[in-house]
């Protein structure tokens, strides 16, 4: 539930955004709100940029822009210096080369190339030609001729296609087995030969792209000779059985899928030369039950690779000598009673210096650090430790870029405000920091190579979203702006607030009262939770328009992020640590508390709660363990996390034989008994992250406890339950829910 819960969330509550509060004058609406606008194609702000993507000189940021159907789409680019936009490649040629993902009928392939965000296409090193992801056929484009050649043709799929450094070659995955290919389309050759269904070599399975933000596992070396990839074997990780049910004679998927206390892929390291073909491989550790999130090339001849341990609370940084197999540990670093996020921070080796930036929680917070080491003999000594590049009372979020000629590292932080998001720049001598985001908001950047220019993207809560070109410390060249829903719809701003754990800890929470008065009596509230160590809900980023359409109905709804969820310190982040449900519970109840003796027009005896994948799971949990909520909805829950994957789950609970009575507790299928209120439960049978199985146990429970619900099903559909019609019959489902036991 990591990314995939972080995408759930924000995907989950509609097309942009994730929040609504405010008691301010609403706008006057020039559109009629409803979930049929909201859940269209585009949605209310229009759909963005796609695969934005910097060309290797830093001249050029592209982006694919289509309409909201995504008929037409057009591949653009913005001029670095100027912020003249132009057609790259047009809707015809576009058409075939990067066809809309919402052709693709397969629910769980489109969302995978949507979660995972795979691009439709990649710059060559010479700046001059693109190759496209045609479905699974590649195309060399020649951007001077603007002519395309068909580079493979096979019947099954080649994906994730990279340039070598040299540009001569493309190599790309196929059946899980590495290819490479001269540009000039001549003489295909297999690097591997694997045969079995189980053995991967440089690509990715679902649990490594799911809960370690892997998103290739292959890299070439700087003189263009070898790559090296990742070897994984999943022989021994259990299936589980997707089925289609919909057909006459049903179909089955059995998806590969490590459960708590499974065996995980086992994982080794491959060098294999580019020409001849030959494999040499590298086990780094005896330890079978290790992962390898991260690796790649040091210089020529020598690679790095960080290793954890299953427990993900132990990192060690190895240097490997590609030709002998030789390895040495040069940065080891525990985080006890903690964990590794790959999700956000993780090491950016440095191209021209012999340094690399490594982030750790290891003061509190999330920093960065700047370690050096010997280039010209990396393996002869131990990393060394130059100094720490940020401090303070805030988390580093994520590192943008770098500008190695400057010597300057940018960075996004939640530093003045964990609700927001800033992009900061700082010296590696630790000095110069600098704010280069003012807005309130969310603020995202993506940085070309060379550190001088980067794309800027900006949500928040009173303006439409915007993206821009900008230079650093100079001009921002507009790219796009969403249409205004805030004013188009009358969406109101939040009103923040702020409450107090019991041990003190401040929570951060919004709610949104309804636009007018209540008639009579008073206010019903709905809380929309999460609640879990992958997503806020409290952010200062654009209002939520379902949660607009409940506060029109005349619900006020309210949300608070307990201790355990991301953006703050290590202290919350894991307080949590094994067991799910208790801390987090109470402080939902604490704040709830404390906003009805703020908000005296508030019905504490008419409180409804609802969430979707771990949300959902709180949702099931609160309403097992307290008495507080009349009625509830839990959309994809998991309801025993022995069913849900390894690396999330342990990561959170630790593993299932050194903990049992955690993850006893934490199984609401046990407290189905004490269900109180009226429960809806949603689920779609596609859903190869948070299985079906979790909702058919808590059925299971539930009649056996003899307790009442309603139920939907969604057919073959995955996680995000995603497309208009079944999100236009489910948010309908969810308003009805509330309208009818509320009020």
């Amino acid at each position: 539930m990591k990314n995939q819960i972080w995408f759930s969330v924000l995907l989950l509550l509609s097309c942009t955004a994730l929040l609504a509060p405010v008691l301010a004058q609403s706008p006057v609406p020039q559109k009629p709100l409803t979930i049929e606008a909201i859940f269209a194609p585009g949605g209310l702000t229009g759909r963005g940029p796609e695969t934005l993507e910097w060309s290797p000189d830093g001249a050029k940021l592209t982006f694919v822009q289509r309409n909201d159907t995504g008929e037409q789409g057009e591949l653009w680019y913005v001029d670095a210096a100027t912020g003249e936009k132009k057609v790259l490649v047009s809707e015809a040629k576009l058409a075939s080369l990067a066809p809309d993902v919402n052709k693709v009928k397969d629910e769980r392939e489109k969302e995978r190339l949507t979660r995972y965000h795979v691009a439709a296409y990649l710059w060559a090193p010479d700046s001059k030609h693109i190759i496209f992801d045609s479905q699974g056929q590649l195309w060399l484009y020649d951007l001077a001729s603007g002519t395309a050649v068909q580079f493979t043709s096979a019947s099954d799929p080649s994906g994730d296609p990279k340039f070598s450094p040299d540009g001569n070659h493309v190599s790309y995955v196929r059946k899980h087995n590495l290819y490479v290919r001269p540009v000039n389309g001549k003489g295909e050759k297999a690097l591997t030969k694997d045969t079995g269904e189980n053995l991967f070599n440089g690509d990715i399975d679902w649990v490594y792209a799911e809960e370690l933000a892997v998103r290739s596992n292959y890299f070439w070396s700087p003189d263009s000779k070898e790559i090296v990839f990742l070897h994984m074997d999943e022989t021994k990780v259990p299936t589980y059985p997707l089925a289609n049910l919909i057909p006459t004679h049903p179909t089955v998927d059995n998806e590969k899928y490590p459960k708590v206390g499974d065996p995980n892929p086992a994982v080794k390291l491959g060098v294999v030369d580019a020409d001849k073909g030959k494999v040499r491989w590298i086990r780094l550790t005896n330890d079978e039950e290790s992962y390898i999130p991260r690796f790649g090339w040091v210089r020529d001849g020598v690679i790095w690779a960080e290793v954890e341990n299953r427990n993900q609370d132990k990192m060690d940084l190895y240097f490997v000598d590609a030709k002998s197999g030789k390895s040495r540990i040069v940065l080891t670093e525990t985080a006890s009673g903690a964990w590794f996020d790959f999700e956000h921070v993780e090491i950016r080796f440095l191209k021209s210096a012999s340094g690399f930036l490594w982030p750790s929680w290891r003061d509190g917070h999330m920093h960065l650090y700047y370690y050096s080491f010997d280039k010209q003999n990396p393996m002869s000594v131990d990393a060394k430790l130059e100094r720490q590049l940020t401090n303070g009372d805030f988390e580093v979020t994520g590192i943008e870029g770098v500008d190695e000629a400057a010597g300057t590292v940018f960075f996004n932080s939640t530093q003045g405000d964990p609700r927001q998001r800033q992009i900061f720049s700082v010296k590696l001598d630790g000095t110069g920091v600098q704010q280069l985001t003012q807005d309130e908001g969310i603020n995202s950047g993506m940085f070309s190579d060379d550190g001088k220019h980067y794309e800027r993207t900006l949500r928040g809560p009173t303006a439409a979203q915007r993206m821009s070109l900008c230079s650093v410390g100079g001009a921002c060249f507009p790219v796009w702006q969403a249409r205004d829903e805030i004013a188009e719809y009358g969406l109101r701003s939040p009103k923040f607030l702020e409450f107090k754990a019991d041990d003190g800890t401040t929570l951060y929470g919004r709610l949104l009262l309804p636009p007018d008065p209540a008639a009579s009596g008073k206010i019903p509230v709905i809380v929309n939770i999460y609640g879990g160590p992958a997503a806020q809900t409290v952010l200062k980023d654009p209002p939520n328009p379902f949660d607009e359409t409940l506060s029109r109905k005349g619900f006020a709804i309210f949300s608070v992020d307990n201790r355990g969820t991301p953006g703050r310190d290590r202290k919350f982040q894991t307080a949590i640590r094994h067991e799910f449900g208790a801390i987090e519970l109470k402080d939902q109840l604490t704040a709830l508390d404390q906003l009805f003796a703020q908000y005296p027009q508030l019905d504490k005896e008419r409180v409804a709660i609802w969430g979707w994948s771990n949300g959902g799971s709180m949702t099931l949990y609160a309403m097992t363990h307290s008495d507080r909520f009349r009625a509830g909805v839990a959309v994809a829950p998991v309801t025993n996390q022995t069913n849900y994957d390894s690396i999330y789950t342990e990561r959170y609970m630790g593993q299932l034989k050194d903990d049992p009575e955690g993850y006893a507790q934490s199984d609401v299928t046990k407290s189905a008994a004490n269900l109180h209120g009226a429960l809806m439960l949603a689920h779609g049978t596609g859903d190869d992250n948070v299985h079906f199985q979790n909702s058919m146990q808590m059925i299971d429970a539930l009649i056996k406890a003899g307790k009442q619900f309603r139920l939907m099903i969604y057919p073959n559909k995955t996680h995000s339950i995603a497309g208009s019609d079944a999100r236009d019959q489910l948010f309908h489902m969810i308003e009805d829910h509330f309208e009818r036991e509320l009020k």
